[in-house]
């Protein structure tokens, strides 16, 4: 196998973008070799049909290892979907906002429901802008970090739990955050965010840049939405881990489940497996 000055086969090069992540190179030789012929098939993955067996397959597998890998639970449906980081933006507030439980929520209180969320940075920021175009009725939990002297607003650090403006529970349809903010750099830690949310409100947390690097108490969790390229593998996947009582709905018939796209829509593709 040849290598280079770095002692990366194949003059490949140490790969620490924040981008598309680096696959490891036994991954790469595999997709090589089953490129043209997957698994003695006579065609490749590419060409076959997602409703064969073969690749019934590949989709179980891919969902019973991460089941096995994250220790998640019975009561969580794993969703492969398409739009990336940003369609599950809009996503997140349709489909809690068609599910029963935050309809029941809403109809106790009499209005709108609030949606809390953190901006930690820029894909934080762009969550709460989605669903602030989608009509959704937003309360801002905290917003980076106010200088003292110039009172200018920065990404650089979390503000203390003290200073979080966080909805009253009765009154929150759910709480989104960032878990790690690849462009200004900010990490929360999980635990920081569900200790100080009511156990009523559902979590729903953008983990993209940091799923699969160490253990997640999934069960903490309302959702957690990540797209594929940043630690799991190539562009074109985003890994859905929902529960599955957000996936119950009323009649199909209302506006709220209505107004989900299929494309979008959680509880169309964990039905259809």
């Amino acid at each position: 196998m040849p290598s280079n000055a770095t002692g990366l086969p194949y003059d490949r090069v140490w790969n620490f973008s924040a981008g598309p992540s680096a696959l490891p190179v036994s991954v790469l030789e595999e997709v090589q070799r089953d490129l043209l012929n997957y698994k003695g098939t006579g065609m490749s993955v590419m060409e076959m049909s997602h409703r064969s067996k073969v690749y019934d397959n590949i989709i179980n597998g891919a969902e019973a290892t991460l089941r096995r890998v994250l220790k998640v639970p019975d009561n969580y449906a794993i969703i492969f979907m398409q739009g990336g980081g940003t369609g599950e933006f809009a996503a997140s507030y349709l489909n809690l906002f068609a599910c029963k439980s935050v309809r029941d929520k809403q109809r106790k209180l009499g209005r709108p429901l609030t949606c809390d969320y953190l901006v930690t940075g820029s894909w934080s920021k762009g969550g709460l802008k989605e669903v602030k175009r989608l009509g959704g009725i937003t309360n801002v939990v905290v917003d980076g970090v106010k200088s003292a002297e110039s009172g200018a607003v920065s990404y650089h650090c979390l503000a203390p739990v003290s200073e979080w403006n966080l909805g009253k529970p009765e009154e929150t349809a759910f709480v989104y955050y960032c878990e790690n903010e690849t462009i200004h750099g900010v990490e929360t830690p999980s635990s920081l965010v569900v200790d100080a949310v009511d156990p009523s409100v559902p979590v729903i947390c953008d983990m993209s840049s940091n799923m699969l690097s160490r253990p997640i108490d999934i069960k903490r969790f309302g959702a957690i939405i990540a797209g594929a390229q940043k630690n799991m593998g190539p562009a074109g996947v985003t890994l859905v881990i929902v529960r599955k009582d957000l996936l119950e709905r009323e009649d199909p018939d209302t506006d709220a489940v209505r107004g989900v796209p299929s494309v979008l829509d959680w509880k169309y593709y964990a039905s259809a497996g």
